[in-house]
C-alpha cells in the first residue's frame, strides 16, 4: 500500500480538525471570521517545531505572527517592521514576544565555518556577527548543543534591543504599557523560558509547575483567553490554566 501524499493527508486532517471544532462549538469559526483581536504578538522561527499557538496552548486567533529563518529582527526588515507596526498600533496587542529555540539550524550554521549557499548566508550576518562578538564565551563551551543554545539566547537579546528601538513600540510602551518579551523554546522539555529581556524583567513564562505545566491560579494578571485554556501574565510570572 503506497503511503498517503502529505499535502493530501493534510487536507483530510483539516476536514476533521473543522468538523470537530464547529461540532464543539457551533459558533466557533462565526466568530473568527468576524475579525481578530489577539493580545500576543509572536515573532519566532520557521522551524516546523515550533508553531506558536501549539506551544502557548492557545487557539487560532489568539496569537498574531511573524516568522523567520532563526527569528532574526532586523531593523531594516521591512517585513518585520510591518508586521508589528499593524500588529501593535492597529490591533493594539498587549505582549510582544521574541522567541527563540534550541536545536535551532540557524544557530547551527552560524557557528559553523562553511557557508550554506545563496540568500541563507546574507540572513545569517547578524548570527555570524553575533559569534564573532561573543567568540571566546561560544568556543568556552564544549557541548555543541549548549553552545548552539547560547548563541539563540543572545540573538533573542540582540533582537530585543531592535524591539526596544523600534519607534512604533517605544511609543506604546510608553503610552499604554505594551509589553516585551525576549523568550527561548526548549524542544526536548516542550517549556518557553523568559530570558529576563524587554520590559518584563524577571518573570518567568512557563516556569517549571511541575508534571504537566499547568498551573493553577494566585495573584492578579492579565489573561489571554483561548478556547480550552488560558495564559495568565502577572508580575511573578506566567501560567496555563485549564478552564
Amino acid at each position: 500500500m503506497l503511503p498517503q501524499d502529505p499535502f493530501a493527508y493534510a487536507l483530510s486532517s483539516n476536514q476533521a480538525w473543522a468538523g470537530y471544532k464547529g461540532h464543539q462549538n457551533p459558533e466557533f469559526f462565526n466568530k473568527l471570521a468576524a475579525g481578530q483581536s489577539p493580545s500576543i504578538l509572536w515573532l519566532g522561527c520557521s522551524d516546523s517545531r515550533c508553531p506558536e499557538t501549539t506551544i502557548l496552548g492557545l487557539q487560532p486567533g489568539d496569537v498574531f505572527t511573524h516568522r523567520n529563518i532563526a527569528n532574526i529582527v532586523s531593523p531594516t526588515d521591512i517585513n518585520t517592521s510591518a508586521v508589528i507596526e499593524y500588529a501593535v498600533a492597529h490591533i493594539k496587542v498587549k505582549h510582544v514576544v521574541l522567541c527563540g529555540h534550541t536545536s535551532c539550524g540557524g544557530a547551527a550554521a552560524a557557528l559553523s565555518d562553511a557557508r550554506v549557499g545563496g540568500v541563507l548566508d546574507t540572513w545569517l550576518t547578524p548570527l555570524r556577527a553575533l559569534r564573532a562578538a561573543h567568540r571566546d564565551e561560544l568556543d568556552a563551551i564544549a557541548d555543541d548543543k549548549a553552545r548552539a543554545a547560547r548563541i539563540a539566547e543572545l540573538n533573542v537579546e540582540a533582537g530585543v534591543a531592535v524591539l526596544m528601538a523600534n519607534a512604533t513600540i517605544r511609543e506604546h510602551v510608553e503610552d499604554r504599557g505594551l509589553q516585551v518579551h525576549g523568550t527561548l523554546f526548549d524542544i526536548a522539555s516542550g517549556r518557553v523560558r523568559d530570558l529576563g529581556f524587554g520590559t518584563s524583567k524577571g518573570a518567568k513564562m512557563g516556569a517549571d509547575t511541575g508534571g504537566a505545566g499547568i498551573a493553577g491560579g494566585g495573584g492578579g494578571g492579565e489573561v489571554v483567553r483561548g478556547r480550552h485554556a488560558r495564559l495568565v501574565f502577572r508580575t511573578d510570572g506566567a501560567a496555563m490554566q485549564v478552564q
